[in-house]
């Protein structure tokens, strides 16, 4: 098997070769990572991850346009992107952190929000999309849309997240219009990259916190689980065998009965400090798969090599044979996560046996 066919028939929970592997590094880990290893290859190609990313639609950018959005002012460095969202450096102790700055947070007037020049990825480029599938494929490797923050977090991004949740109850048509312009350009993105010949599309909103969810279920009823629906059938529409992964933070266990009706097939990243994978596994695993799950807030940073081997077993266990676990660290490593674990994570899914 490729890297790829491995991964897909792992995802689709038919039998498999090899436990693949998968992390992000921050800035200072990538560093780490060269003085440790010697290679000046990128961790990716190094650690024989079975995936590679393709670029989104290219679009003009043109961050000027925004600056009348921000009447104080930004900082310093600050860098506005194609939303219009301006991400304001931090200090030395933030390291690669950002500070966002919302564009329309100091508006209530829909008329003036109806002239907020929204991205339109339909008049982007996207020629290079199926290029670069083709040469990822002809590396043996699954090829990627990547979109995590897909509408619920876009729209609050540009609205502030106070400012949206309001919306929703008090001011619908603002709110309405927010999400739906938002979700439009999901949807052309989306098909752009299904049209492409992408393996995987990777769509995802932060909707947990740390210990409860983000808003209601009959909120997210309402406002989020029709757009994401209209997003997953304009993918399928195009091609039903790509699978589409789900990415949300924090506690989600309220919502995955909501997700899997949407259409996803697996879900991320089962964050361990607020979710038990055994039972959501047992419960939901023979309807979706599972990509994640050693905790970064904690496992990764401060437990001993031989614990997180022992956690990466005891994961990989708990699916078994059916497989549809793609086990990996629940977010990027940050800067205190030891060399030592991010090896001890690796060698337990190398040396991991597989039974089928």
């Amino acid at each position: 098997m490729t890297k790829r066919e491995n991964l897909i028939a792992m995802l689709k929970g038919k039998p498999y070769q090899e436990v693949p592997v998968e992390f992000n590094l921050c800035p200072e880990l990538v560093a780490t990572y060269h003085e440790k290893t010697g290679s000046d290859l990128s961790y990716m190609e190094y650690f024989q991850m079975p995936w590679r990313y393709v670029d989104d639609i290219a679009i003009k950018e043109n961050p000027e346009q925004f600056l009348k959005y921000y009447p104080y002012g930004l900082k310093e460095g600050s860098k506005i992107d194609v939303w219009g969202i301006a991400h304001e450096p931090g200090s030395a102790a933030a390291k690669h952190m950002t500070r966002m700055r919302y564009p329309l947070s100091l508006t209530e007037d829909l008329e003036e929000v109806k002239d907020y020049p929204f991205p339109d990825f339909a008049a982007g480029n996207a020629s290079h999309q199926p290029e670069q599938v083709k040469a990822i494929h002809q590396q043996g490797l699954a090829a990627v849309g990547s979109m995590q923050v897909t509408i619920w977090e876009t729209s609050w991004y540009i609205r502030g997240m106070e400012n949206l949740m309001s919306d929703m109850i008090c001011d619908p048509e603002m709110a309405s219009f927010i999400f739906d312009k938002v979700t439009a350009q999901a949807q052309i993105r989306a098909r752009s990259f299904a049209l492409a010949g992408v393996d995987i599309i990777y769509l995802g909103d932060d909707i947990g916190m740390q210990h409860t969810q983000m808003m209601s279920e009959d909120l997210y009823c309402e406002w989020i689980l029709p757009r994401l629906k209209k997003v997953i059938q304009t993918i399928r529409s195009v091609n039903p065998e790509i699978i589409i992964f789900y990415h949300s933070c924090g506690y989600v266990t309220p919502f995955i009965p909501y997700l899997i009706e949407a259409g996803i097939d697996v879900l991320n990243p089962i964050q361990s400090e607020c979710m038990d994978f055994q039972e959501i596994f047992q419960k939901y695993g023979g309807k979706i798969g599972f990509h994640g799950t050693i905790g970064t807030q904690t496992t990764m940073p401060f437990a001993s090599p031989q614990e997180v081997k022992a956690t990466a077993i005891h994961l990989l266990d708990i699916a078994g044979k059916t497989g549809r676990l793609f086990l990996a660290p629940t977010h990027m490593l940050e800067p205190e996560v030891p060399w030592e674990n991010i090896t001890a994570y690796v060698e337990a899914c190398r040396n991991y046996t597989l039974q089928f």
